[in-house]
């Protein structure tokens, strides 16, 4: 069995299916993509390492959640303690943290790893986005459930209910609005433009009433993974977002935020936690290399793909360029929502994360951004939606199946294609079937 490095990773498995699967064992140049622009860098805030992890790991950037008392009582302790965190953090599941919020009230809320941490072939991975949590159930029902029990252990006036009224406040704005059509994507873009809209984008606190009138239609992503991003000059898929990278990623806390006095003091934070995801490195791949299909993948590789994607033989080299809808043909719908609503580029672009010296902003493209493939067999299933489950068929495009069904066990593996073991159907059978007839879930392009 042949282990290869990080700088290895992306190129071995997906350069041998890229030769086996799609590019016919031929080396003649594929059609030129027309590129729209490469996108320029901004400067970004340094920050340490160390105290990035921890305030990821422990930090109260959601100011508010459930009692940590109630918790235990409800959920009991999680003995797993993946993340080796001390005192009471080691008590809960890693995707949770327990804070001492601003009322000095002991909380358990939900952290940044509920979506930026997984699990493959049974292996933690830090930074791996989450494609198996089901987001395809309306959660109000859990939050009003929730609200009767503490209203049966506290007073409502009590530190401990108090608490949890922030809390209970962002996730039944965002609930209603967020169902998906399938188990495995996220909404989490959408999530943005929900907050936003509840927010005064001078000082940011709390409106009741969402003025944009923002509907039900759910265009999900499918999470990337953390250690691509310190090769990017714009986040997002469509690259929409500019500027200050540790703020745009702050925007988190817009769930339970008092207003922008607290935000200021976790903006002074989130440069450690920018650091902290900048030092993160793909996991490697431990299955078995055809030598001879890498060697011969590697060189159809840098003839026909490194343009956008980046060269193998430099993990420097990764050009930034957004590619138009019109060359790149994949499914257009997330362009045109979530971070592209003119009222939340309107409201983000006057608002306080607008505000030097370290501003960010929203600026609306018309195309995608050609990722980096950095360990690229990790992060199935493909495309920025997720509908492709492995690598062979997102090369080989005409075997890409149209409804399919995967079990979302992180051991269930194909390890020949290179992503999730599936089945196909011929029609959406439940929320764990993704139909690639669905607006936002198509499979096509590239």
């Amino acid at each position: 069995m042949n282990i290869y490095s990080f700088t290895q990773n992306f190129i071995l498995v997906t350069l041998f299916l890229g030769l086996n699967a799609c590019l016919n064992k031929t080396q003649e140049p594929l059609p030129i993509v027309e590129i729209t622009e490469p996108l320029p860098a901004s400067t970004q805030r340094s920050g340490n390492v160390e105290k990035g992890y921890d305030y990821l790991v422990t930090g109260n950037y959601v100011d508010g959640g459930i009692p940590f008392n109630l918790w235990l009582s409800l959920r009991g302790e999680n003995n797993a303690n993946i993340l080796k965190r001390q005192g009471d953090n080691a008590k809960v599941d890693y995707a949770y943290t327990v804070i001492t919020t601003s009322n000095n009230t002991r909380a358990v809320g939900a952290n940044c790893l509920n979506c930026h941490a997984s699990f493959i072939n049974n292996q933690f991975v830090m930074g791996l986005g989450n494609s198996t949590f089901d987001f395809s159930t309306d959660q109000s029902s859990t939050i009003n459930l929730l609200d009767l029990v503490l209203k049966n252990n506290y007073s409502t006036s009590s530190l401990e209910y108090q608490v949890f009224i922030p809390y209970k406040r962002g996730f039944q704005a965002i609930s209603p609005l967020t169902v998906t059509e399938t188990r495995g994507v996220n909404p989490a873009d959408k999530y943005a433009a929900i907050l936003a809209s509840h927010r005064n984008p001078t000082d940011l606190t709390w409106r009741e009433n969402d003025p944009w009138g923002i509907t039900k239609e759910v265009i999900p992503t499918d999470v990337p993974a953390w250690w691509l991003l310190k090769k990017k000059n714009a986040m997002f898929y469509t690259g929409v977002g500019t500027g200050d990278f540790a703020r745009i990623m702050m925007a988190s806390s817009l769930v339970s935020l008092q207003d922008s006095s607290q935000a200021r003091k976790i903006d002074q934070r989130f440069p450690d936690v920018l650091a902290y995801i900048k030092s993160l490195s793909s996991p490697t791949y431990k299955g078995i290399i055809d030598s001879q299909k890498m060697t011969e993948g590697k060189a159809i590789y840098e003839m026909n793909c490194s343009r956008c994607h980046g060269s193998s033989n430099n993990k420097n080299d990764y050009p930034n360029l957004l590619v138009s809808l019109e060359n790149i043909g994949t499914d257009p719908a997330l362009v045109s929502t979530n971070f592209a609503y003119p009222q939340l580029l309107e409201w983000y672009n006057s608002s306080w994360f607008s505000k030097e010296p370290f501003a960010a902003r929203l600026v609306a493209k018309k195309g995608y951004i050609a990722p980096p493939l950095d360990g690229i067999w990790a992060t199935a299933p493909y495309l920025h939606n997720g509908s492709v489950p492995t690598l062979e068929d997102l090369l080989n495009s005409s075997q890409r199946p149209k409804i399919w069904k995967r079990t979302f066990k992180s051991d269930d593996y194909d390890n020949k294609k290179i992503g999730w073991n599936y089945v196909t159907l011929t029609t959406k059978t439940d929320n764990q079937t993704y139909d690639t007839s669905i607006k936002g879930y198509g499979n096509q392009g590239h």
